[in-house]
This record gives C-alpha cells, sequence and structure tokens, in this order.
C-alpha cells in the first residue's frame, strides 16, 4: 500500500495514477457537459429516467433494509464496539461533532427546499401534471386545509428523515469501523477488504475509489450551483445586485476560496469553527420564524407532524405506486430522493467517519441517525409551517397566499423570502433576518465544499487524515469552476441528473459495504467469545 503513494515531486502524499484519472475524467464530464448541454441533458435524462422507471422497488428496499441494519446495530451486542482500539475515546465533543454531521450532512439542501418542499405538497392543483400529494390523497385530505398542512410536512420530513440518515450511517459506520478498527485507509476500497483483502490495493480498489470522488466533486459543484441562484436572490433583496449570471459566478469564486481556506486550516479549526457557528446561526434564524410565526400552530402542528410521522413512515418507505400519476410522482420525489442520497453518501460517509473516531456502533449510529433528523423535524416544520399556515390563512382563501404561485414557478430562491416577508416584514428586522439566511446559505455551502474536498483528497491519497495541503487547494478550485463552467454553459440541470443516475452502482458498492462490516462484526463476535471461553 504504501509504495502506491508518491513519495516526492508534486505528487508526493498522493496516489498519482487516482489523482490524475479522477482530474481527467472531470475534465472530459464538463467538457461534454458545458460543450453539448443538450445533448448531455437528453442522455442523462434518458438514463435517469430508465433507472427510476426500471429500480424504483429496488431502491424503496435497498433504503428501508438499510434502515433495518441500522436497528440491528442498537440493538445487538456489536452497538458496544468502538470505533478504534477498546480504550479509544471521541476525538470531538457532542456539540462539535453535531454541528458538522448536519452542517455537512444536509446544510444548504434544506434552507433551499424547506419552505418549497411542504408548499408544492399542500398545494392541489396537479401543475406539474401530477398529484400534488398522493400519500394526503390516500388519507382522505384533499382539500387544503390542516388535515392537508400536516400530510405534507409529514411527506417533507420523511424525504429527509430516518431513511436518507440511515444511508449515510451505513457508510459512515462502515468506514470508520475498517479505518479505526482494522488499520485500513479511509477510503471506500477498504469496506470490500472481507471479500476480496488485500486486492482492494488494485484496480478494484481504484474505481470504487475514483467513483467516490467524482460524486463528491458533482454533488458539492452541483449544490454550490442550486445555492448560488438562491443567494444572489437574498442578496438582491439586501443590497439590490442584479441576481443573474455574473452576480452568481462572483458568489461561486469568493465561496470557493472561503471554502479552500476551511479545508486547508483542517477539520480541527476551520471546519469545525463555521459548523459551530452554523448552529447558533440557525438557533437564531429558527427562533425568529417560531416567535415571528404562529407560535402556538406552529408548536400543534410539530406534535401533529412527528405523531404522524411516527406512525407511518414504515408504510411510506415500502410504498409503491402502481398507477400513472402516482408513479410519475413517487419516481419525481421519493426515488429522486433516495437516488440524491445514496449518490452524496460516499462524500457524507468519509466525512462522518473522520470526525467520528472513538464512538461506540450504537453511539455513532443513535447520533447520526436520530439527531440529525431531530434538527431536521423542527427546521422543515417551522419554516415550512409558517409558509403552510400564510397559505391557510390567506385574504383570499386557502392557496392565494402567493407561496405556491412561486413554487409552481419553480422560483424556490424566491419562495424562502417570500416566506420570511410574511413574519417580519420588509423593514429593518425584515431586511436583517434576510441577511441571516443569505449567510446561512454561504457558510453552510462553506461547510459542505470544505468537508468535500477533505474528503476527495483523503481518498486519493488512500487514506491520510491530513493530505498536503497543495492538493486541497487544487480540489477546492477545480469544484468552483465545475459549477462556474456549468452554470455558464447550462449544464448543472445535465450534472443533476448524472449524479442521481450515478447512485446505481453506488447503491451496489453500498450494500456491499453493508454486507462487509456485517461479516466482519460477526467474526470479531465469534473471536471475543472463543478467547474467552479459552481463559
Amino acid at each position: 500500500m504504501v509504495t502506491e503513494i508518491s513519495q516526492d515531486g508534486f505528487f508526493s502524499g498522493m496516489h498519482k495514477g487516482m489523482t490524475i484519472t479522477a482530474a481527467l475524467l472531470v475534465l472530459g464530464f464538463v467538457l461534454f457537459t458545458g460543450v453539448m448541454p443538450d445533448l448531455a441533458g437528453g442522455l442523462f435524462g434518458t438514463t435517469r429516467t430508465w433507472i427510476e422507471t426500471t429500480f424504483s422497488g429496488y431502491y424503496l428496499i435497498t433504503v428501508m433494509l438499510l434502515l433495518v441494519v441500522c436497528a440491528y446495530i442498537v440493538l445487538s451486542r456489536h452497538g458496544s464496539v468502538r470505533l478504534g482500539p477498546d480504550d479509544s475515546r471521541p476525538d470531538f465533543s457532542n456539540f462539535a461533532w453535531f454541528s458538522m454531521l448536519f452542517s455537512a450532512g444536509i446544510g444548504i439542501g434544506i434552507l433551499f427546499f424547506g419552505v418549497a418542499e411542504p408548499t408544492f405538497y399542500f398545494d392541489n392543483t396537479g401543475a406539474f401534471g401530477y398529484p400534488n400529494n398522493p400519500h394526503a390523497d390516500m388519507a382522505g385530505a384533499a382539500a387544503m386545509n390542516y388535515e392537508r398542512a400536516i400530510d405534507a410536512l409529514r411527506v417533507s420530513v420523511f424525504h429527509w428523515g430516518l431513511h436518507g440518515w440511515a444511508i449515510y450511517v451505513i457508510v459512515g459506520m462502515s468506514l470508520a469501523y475498517f479505518a479505526y478498527r482494522k488499520g485500513l485507509p479511509l477510503a471506500l476500497r477498504s469496506a470490500l477488504y472481507p471479500f476480496i483483502g488485500e486486492r482492494i490495493f488494485g484496480p478494484i480498489g481504484h474505481a470504487v475509489d475514483i467513483l467516490g470522488v467524482l460524486g463528491c466533486v458533482f454533488g458539492v459543484a452541483t449544490s454550490l450551483g442550486l445555492g448560488v441562484s438562491q443567494m444572489a436572490v437574498g442578496l438582491e433583496r439586501l443590497i439590490g445586485t442584479d441576481p443573474g449570471l455574473n452576480s452568481q459566478l462572483v458568489l461561486i469564486a469568493v465561496i470557493s476560496t472561503v471554502s479552500v481556506i476551511s479545508a486547508v486550516s483542517g477539520v480541527k479549526r476551520g471546519i469545525k469553527i463555521i459548523s459551530e457557528m452554523n448552529i447558533w446561526v440557525s438557533v437564531a434564524v429558527v427562533a425568529t420564524f417560531l416567535i415571528g410565526g404562529p407560535t402556538l400552530w406552529l408548536i400543534g402542528a410539530f406534535g401533529d407532524t412527528v405523531l404522524d410521522y411516527a406512525l407511518n413512515f414504515i408504510p411510506m418507505g415500502l410504498w409503491f405506486a402502481d398507477d400513472p400519476g402516482t408513479t410519475e410522482w413517487q419516481q419525481g420525489w421519493t426515488i429522486f430522493y433516495w437516488g440524491w442520497w445514496l449518490a452524496w453518501a460516499p462524500f457524507v460517509g468519509i466525512f462522518i467517519a473522520r470526525i467520528s473516531r472513538g464512538r461506540t456502533l450504537r453511539e455513532f449510529v443513535l447520533g447520526v441517525l436520530l439527531v440529525p433528523t431531530m434538527i431536521i423535524f423542527v427546521w422543515l416544520i417551522i419554516f415550512g409551517g409558517n409558509a403552510l399556515h400564510q397559505e391557510l390563512t390567506a385574504a383570499g382563501g386557502p392557496g392565494s397566499g402567493g407561496i405556491i404561485e412561486l413554487v409552481n414557478a419553480w422560483n424556490l430562491p424566491a419562495a424562502l423570502f417570500e416566506s420570511a416577508d410574511g413574519i417580519a416584514g420588509t423593514g429593518a428586522f425584515g431586511w436583517v433576518l434576510s441577511a441571516l439566511m443569505v449567510f446561512l446559505l454561504m457558510s453552510w455551502f462553506v461547510t459542505s465544499s470544505d468537508s468535500g474536498t477533505l474528503v476527495l483528497t483523503t481518498i486519493l491519497s488512500l487514506g491520510n487524515e491530513e493530505p498536503p495541503q497543495r492538493f486541497r487547494v487544487f480540489w477546492g478550485v477545480v469544484i468552483g469552476l465545475v459549477a462556474a463552467t456549468l452554470l455558464m454553459a447550462g449544464g448543472l440541470k445535465a450534472l443533476q441528473t448524472a449524479l442521481i443516475a450515478a447512485a446505481l452502482p453506488l447503491s451496489v458498492v453500498i450494500l456491499v459495504m453493508t454486507a462487509g462490516v456485517l461479516v466482519s462484526l460477526f467474526r470479531e463476535s465469534r473471536r471475543r467469545v472463543g478467547a474467552s471461553q479459552r481463559q
């Protein structure tokens, strides 16, 4: 293994072959998608549609299986196993750990969809050609009333809750277990060790790791491309700047620069500090939405939504649509989300593993599965609930508040700020609230980007937790350039579609990883039992 890492020259500390291959693949993809966005979009779109149509049932079963494995780890004797030697202890405090989990694992996405998604599910006009919310329709909540609002929130937290985080848990747990307990590299290849042994250091391992690197680059670049549109709208409201392409490119440059600086400083400095700051600012924003909005209504909606979710999340996870309208909805939303979680899992999983050394498996699973999920529940129900309450109580009747209209026009950035205006108005207080949300959009992306840069350089250095700084800079710049190039060429949608299509092979890798860690845990348990019997 050591001989594969360059010992001198420009590539010192890195795997030269994988680094060059990954860079060339990124370049080739960007050229193809940027020069021929229509062809690329059509090709990737056709592939994605085929995958979602053919493998919907497979995705549903896979994600549910991973959730079952999480429950098994918590309840079994394996839960006491530590991610490291038996006497190891966590590197980070619980607060720092939770902050980094949430900021890297979800961050910008929940701001982008936090208002828009519940609003879409609340609408009943079928503006996109299929039912807005089949789960509400099946429950008899077809009218835009309180019952449909709760169903809209339930479906939203379903897509952002336990099922998605179970994917992150399994990947992060597998990688941390093999890295810190078995002494293997902190890379995707290590989870294959129980099946192919030392061959993980050959072509199979290289291919798996490169797939993870590409997913990381394209995933973070896609989020940056989507996020800057929302940031630009926010800045227009704050200081009157044009939200067009030039402003978005400037934002990409600024955020990429800050991300590189943070990544170079390492996990224990930049990433940790910014993640903790994100949490405190998020608390201030959420508190404003809670206190400034219909507080008692939101508290009641929170209780009703969590109860509704607890009673229905298993049936919802196993429900398979079987008619054209509901099938199109499920593929466009649930299957899209499962693919998105799967595509992001290598990046987020490695970062979670990186910050989780010393914790027990039970502590790891419960922490990663439950804490971010509860934070997301609070965020979605307070943000989405405010928008739904504004639509329910609109002067022109339910559904006439203007937010649904923005969502149906797919102007999701404006929907968030429109909801904020309903709470704080458009005066000084509203300006401050908008400024805080723009800051969160930027800082959350910084934590996702610097985490991604650290992760992919860790992979390309075969598990070095402090990879060479020049390559952190290089890949941080690459991510920004990919987002900027595709934004100018109109290829971001094609990139997003390709990322979802890539979730299919990644799902197979994740299932193998799951089997690998279970096999290794059973072997370790048998050895311990045998050792105790000999004593």
